[in-house]
């Protein structure tokens, strides 16, 4: 059963949509300063078969889910925030508010609204590509090079990207074999970076990912060949995991994320982002810091439109 809290103006204070590390950071911060917040979240985080999670300090090592569950539960505690499973399908921006709507045809309002809503990644059409996915075909070599440091690693990209990874996961292990899965396409410039750092280039188009439960073997190409190795790094490019930033007016940026400030604010009055929607880094530690700088940012609206916190259920 959902139970929230409403202001004197019987109107929540902050709609949250999206209850990863970004809106969780958001609506712990939004609690500490007694804000009423409503978290709305379909509980489908694009990490969710990721093993581990990296270079989140006191939290190295641990999985993704176990991160966000300690998040959620801790803040669970201020009382002033709930939480509710639903994907948010609509939004309208009101002349003082905003009212969503979700999948259950349940509709709220809030003063202000925060997407957290995150993205899709749009994976190669490879078999097996799907299940080794943030286990051992990764998009981070700050999330997951040191576990892989010096092993047989793979490179699923082409020209600039190709190139480029070649020169970063090379600082993780010497060795590297790139998978272009087409004719390969680099400049005179970038075929030599490639030769400089002794990477076998493999054409061949790949049909198949050999792997176990999620972690590679092989890499298969239709010519019948065996690449063994034990992961792969590529860039696959990403959408946004809802339409909510169109339907109410943000700019996106060339990469297709949301376009913010500093502190999340998006342009459109009232309405601020953050998290994997907003910018490329897809950290945890980025989102969190994302998460509580646009939590700061409403607070700090909210307080000079002279919208003070209802103190009434803290004083005993």
């Amino acid at each position: 059963m959902l139970h929230y809290f409403k202001n004197a103006m019987n109107e929540i204070d902050v709609i949250v949509v999206g209850g990863s590390y970004a809106g969780l950071s958001a609506a712990m911060l939004l609690g500490r300063s007694m804000r009423h917040v409503l978290v709305i979240d379909n509980q489908r985080p694009c990490n969710r078969q990721t093993p581990h999670s990296h270079s989140y300090l006191t939290r190295d090592g641990e999985t993704p889910a176990a991160i966000a569950a300690i998040a959620r539960e801790q803040v669970a505690r201020y009382p002033t925030v709930s939480f509710l499973t639903d994907t948010v399908i609509s939004a309208e921006r009101l002349e003082t508010s905003f009212q969503v709507q979700t999948q259950s045809g349940k509709t709220f309002s809030g003063r202000k609204l925060l997407l957290a809503t995150g993205v899709i990644d749009e994976l190669a059409p490879i078999p097996g590509i799907a299940e080794c996915w943030g286990i051992s075909v990764l998009h981070c070599p700050f999330c997951h090079g040191y576990e892989v440091r010096g092993q047989r690693l793979g490179l699923l990209a082409n020209g600039t990207t190709g190139a480029e990874l070649v020169s970063m996961i090379r600082n993780w292990s010497q060795r590297l074999t790139l998978f272009t899965n087409s004719p390969a396409d680099f400049t005179p410039e970038q075929l030599a970076i490639i030769q400089q750092h002794q990477v076998l280039v493999i054409e061949t188009p790949i049909t198949e990912l050999e792997h176990t439960a999620g972690y590679l073997t092989a890499v298969r190409t239709t010519d019948g060949q065996e690449h063994k190795v034990e992961a792969i790094f590529a860039r696959f490019p990403t959408h946004l995991a809802s339409d909510l930033p169109q339907q109410l007016g943000c700019t996106l940026t060339e990469t297709g994320h949301i376009k913010v400030t500093e502190f999340g604010d998006t342009g459109v009055p009232g309405l601020y982002a953050a998290g994997d929607a907003t910018t490329p880094m897809r950290q945890v530690a980025v989102a969190v810091a994302n998460g509580a700088k646009a939590g700061a940012a409403i607070v700090r609206e909210l307080i000079m439109a002279g919208l003070y916190a209802d103190l009434t259920p803290f004083n005993n």
